[in-house]
């Protein structure tokens, strides 16, 4: 072979250390084969050629795949170049730079989990540094989540529920009557002042006893009351007072795991933000207790019907021992099988001397205390009552006290009805029953509507009043306030008749008549004071005159011709007589005389309300103005009092939690209606009826004073009447409180009796109640009355045509000289005549019988007639109860 075209080889310069250069530039990757490579395994270094761009070619050819095949063993460049050796030498290259994963691990994993470099279950151990950071990494979560919702939640406004509280009101004697208004919920939120520290103390031991050292939360609780949900088991409350507080001023009832995480935020933010005499009175105040009872106000009032701070250490107990679930610890018994009177019975006992004990045991009360308190054993409650029952008079009662408040107090019906306030009345338990009673035996014996057609929708109302305060101590509203919703005892638009004519005649002791020959302008000073003994004519159908003697013609010209009950004459007649026998034409002549706006100034004087009044026309003197049974009441008892009036009322002081708000002011409302004399003189002559007149059925037994009432067509009938002590009226009325069109009806055959007067009924029912009443009070006369006036001789009535006054004779009033018989003799006219009852004053006496029955008040020969009695289609309505304003009218702020 030519030279030039074949060289020697050359040596490959290095040897060893070439070869291990090579292996490290290739990574392992094996070195790529000369052109001469497939001449055999055997070939020589000599007979090898040196590869095409030298050292550095090999370089960048290894570079070139290490990428490609990182970790293949270089060993095979060494079997390239140096044969057995260096194949040997190149594969422990390999070994020692080939293994990746071995020698040089890589980049750490940030959470190393599962473990690298582990095996088998190792491998799923995780380290502590792992556990460690992992507590860190989410305690920091929550407590930033904490932190977060704690900056977030803001204390909600309280719930209205949480706030809504009862009215309550109390009898006169301070006993609890009834709680109404303010919702559906019996509460009275009371200050913790008023709360005694023997409650505090007994719900703070049960309940939370370390409440005044804690945050407000218990979050053991809390998780407890968590699982056992998460669980299905029973319901759980949070555990400290402050989370119960939370509950029940913030939050609804529900279990929810949503409601309890609001608790807790919320909790933790009253804790930090409200202080803890809060916390507890309101607690106090808005938890179930039992019974229909919100707070302990009212299940002091439920359990044992006193006020909560009048609690003793051990009712306490009992009362915290309820908070853990009235349903079982009611001794009255609950609702379920679980819960009867004697299961019930054995657990509040039991509970009840561990609070106690617990007491002794968080150093809240002496052991002594307490062992004297286990000693005298269970404060077993009474039998429970229904707080919120109306029925009966109940609802008669509060309508009344709060119509009062809204018209004296300063209390709008807006504010009233939010609740709050505890109303101290006027009402006596014992007259109310006693009242009641009369009323319902009188029904029960006479008004038989299933039998007598005539017996339907026939009423009563009354009401009694005390003498020279004006407390309203008794009423009679209907049957059942919550059957008859208007109240009898208010106003009703009814007419009181004859019951009207002691006004007439205090008007005239008072004022006295006019001089026939002098003006309408004439002063009080110039006129003729009268005496009971003065005689006006008592015929029937008397022409009726103005008080110059002029015939009283109405607006239509036509002539007044008055008639008695009966049709019946009755002749020259005293004034004294005439009221005893309720003859009706002196009694519309006299207040011709006087005037009927002196009459109606003196109706008004005794304490009529003005409303309540009829127009003035003549028979405004015979009882055509329908004033209430209470207004008609007082207004006799300012006769009672020797003149003194007082405006009836039903509400002695209000209070709220605060404290009073109204308080009755006693001495501001007396004053001076008539001259005491006056007064006196006309309870003479009242006191005459009830010995010897209509008013006879209302004896009871001791001084008693007395007016009789029937109106025309008798659709009403009345009887008013007074001790020294007690003032109360009567009536009664046929209407259909249910028709859409009402209207009084005749009493004709009510009773299976020919007609209904005020000497009946009424009087009947007035005595009953009394007797019952006064009972065990003692037996008071009136005063003495000293002779007034003149003995005035009205029209036709004159001794003499020149006569017509005359001085008073000793004795204040003429009588008759005897009282009528029992059984009346009949005289030749036929018509009975009682024996010996004309007046000495009487000229030519002609006693037909007397009206025994009041007199009625139609007008005859086309007058204006007597009073209407039958209502509109709004009838007994109109001017509203005894604080004026129509009916259900009430001021608002």
């Amino acid at each position: 072979m030519s030279e030039h075209r074949r060289k020697s080889p050359q040596p490959q310069g290095g040897g060893r250390a070439a070869a291990r250069r090579a292996g490290q530039q290739s990574s392992g990757r094996r070195a790529a084969p000369t052109h001469n490579a497939a001449a055999g395994s055997d070939a020589t270094p000599q007979g090898e050629e040196r590869p095409y761009g030298g050292r550095a070619a090999a370089r960048r050819a290894a570079q070139r795949s290490g990428g490609r095949r990182r970790g293949a063993d270089p060993g095979a460049g060494g079997a390239g170049h140096g044969g057995r050796g260096g194949g040997r030498r190149g594969a422990g290259g390999g070994r020692g730079h080939g293994s990746g994963g071995d020698g040089h691990p890589g980049k750490k994993r940030f959470i190393d989990y599962p473990r690298g470099g582990r095996s088998g279950f190792r491998r799923w151990v995780p380290s502590w540094k792992l556990v460690t950071g992992t507590f860190i990494f989410f305690f920091a979560v929550l407590l930033g989540a904490v932190g977060i919702g704690l900056w977030l939640v803001q204390v909600p406004t309280a719930q209205a529920a949480s706030q809504t509280q009862k009215n309550v009101y109390y009898w006169a004697d301070g006993k609890q009557m009834v709680v109404s208004g303010g919702g559906d919920l019996n509460r009275q939120i009371v200050p913790l002042s008023k709360i005694p520290k023997s409650m505090q103390n007994a719900v703070i031991s049960a309940e939370n006893a370390s409440f005044y050292d804690d945050s407000g939360v218990d979050p053991m609780g809390i998780a407890r009351a968590v699982v056992n949900m998460a669980r299905g088991g029973a319901t759980q409350s949070g555990s400290t007072i402050t989370q119960q507080f939370v509950k029940n001023t913030y939050l609804d009832q529900s279990q929810t795991l949503t409601r309890k995480v609001k608790e807790l935020f919320i909790s933790i933010k009253v804790g930090a933000t409200k202080d803890k005499d809060y916390i507890l009175g309101s607690y106090l105040n808005t938890a179930y207790y039992g019974r229909g009872a919100y707070g302990c106000q009212a299940a002091a009032r439920a359990y044992y019907d006193r006020d909560c701070s009048a609690l003793t250490p051990s009712q306490s107990a009992f009362l915290a021992s309820t908070l853990n679930g009235p349903n079982l610890y009611d001794p009255n018994g609950g609702y379920g099988a679980a819960a009867t009177k004697e299961a019930n019975t054995k657990r509040a006992k039991q509970r009840w001397e561990w609070i106690l004990r617990r007491e002794v045991a968080v150093h809240r009360l002496s052991r002594t205390e307490a062992q004297e308190w286990i000693g005298k054993g269970f404060p077993m409650p009474q039998d429970p009552k229904v707080a919120t029952n109306k029925q009966g008079q109940i609802g008669y009662l509060t309508d009344l006290a709060d119509n009062y408040i809204i018209a004296n107090t300063g209390i709008s019906k807006s504010k009233l009805d939010k609740g709050g306030y505890q109303i101290h009345t006027t009402f006596d338990r014992k007259k109310i029953s006693e009242l009641t009673r009369a009323v319902e035996k009188v029904t029960k014996e006479n008004i038989k509507p299933k039998q007598r057609e005539e017996d339907k929708y026939v009423q009563f109302g009354g009401a009694s009043v005390e003498p020279k305060t004006g407390k309203i101590l008794a009423i009679y509203g209907g049957k059942n306030a919550l059957e008859h919703y208007r109240n009898n005892a208010d106003y009703t638009g009814v007419q009181v008749g004859s019951t009207f004519k002691p006004f007439v005649m205090a008007a005239a002791m008072t004022n006295g008549v006019r001089d026939p020959k002098g003006t309408r302008e004439q002063p009080d000073s110039e006129r003729t004071l009268v005496s009971p003994s003065s005689v006006y004519n008592g015929d029937n159908k008397v022409t009726l005159r103005d008080y110059d003697g002029t015939v009283w013609h109405d607006k239509d010209g036509k002539e007044w011709h008055q008639r008695n009950d009966g049709d019946e004459d009755k002749g020259p007649i005293s004034l004294r007589t005439a009221m005893q026998y309720s003859v009706n034409t002196p009694f519309i002549q006299l207040g011709m005389d006087v005037g009927t706006d002196k009459v109606r100034d003196a109706a008004l004087a005794a304490g009529l309300s003005k409303e309540q009044l009829a127009s003035i026309t003549p028979t405004f003197s015979l009882g055509t103005s329908a004033p209430s049974a209470i207004r008609l009441a007082g207004a006799y008892a300012t006769f009672a009092a020797s003149g003194e009036q007082a405006d009836p009322y039903s509400v002695e002081r209000v209070e709220d939690k605060n404290g009073p708000v109204y308080d009755h002011k006693q001495d501001a409302q007396l004053k001076r209606a008539f001259d005491s004399n006056v007064a006196n003189n006309v309870t003479g002559v009242l006191e005459n009826v009830v010995e010897h007149g209509t008013g006879t059925s209302a004896k009871i037994g001791r001084p008693a004073a007395g007016k009789t009432g029937t109106t025309d067509e008798n659709k009403s009938a009345w009887f008013s009447g007074y001790t020294p002590q007690l003032s109360t009226a009567i009536g009664m009325w046929r209407v259909n409180d249910q028709a859409k069109s009402q209207k009084f009806l005749s009493m004709r055959g009510v009773g299976g009796q020919k007609t209904i007067h005020g000497a009946s009924f009424p009087a009947e029912i007035w005595a009953d109640y009394m007797r019952g009443a006064l009972q065990g009070k003692p037996v008071k006369d009136f005063p003495a009355a000293t002779p007034i006036g003149e003995k005035v001789f009205g029209e036709d009535a004159s001794p003499s045509p020149t006569q017509t006054t005359e001085k008073p004779s000793e004795s204040p009033s003429e009588s008759p000289s005897e009282s009528p018989s029992e059984s009346p003799s009949e005289s030749p006219s036929g018509s009975p005549t009682p024996t010996g009852t004309c007046d000495p004053l009487d000229f030519d006496c002609n006693d037909n019988g007397g009206n025994q029955n009041g007199g009625q008040n139609g007008g005859q020969n086309g007058g204006p007639g007597g009073p209407t009695t039958s209502p509109t289609s709004d009838p007994p309505g109109g001017p509203g109860g005894i604080f004026g304003g129509p009916t259900g009218a009430r001021r608002e702020d």
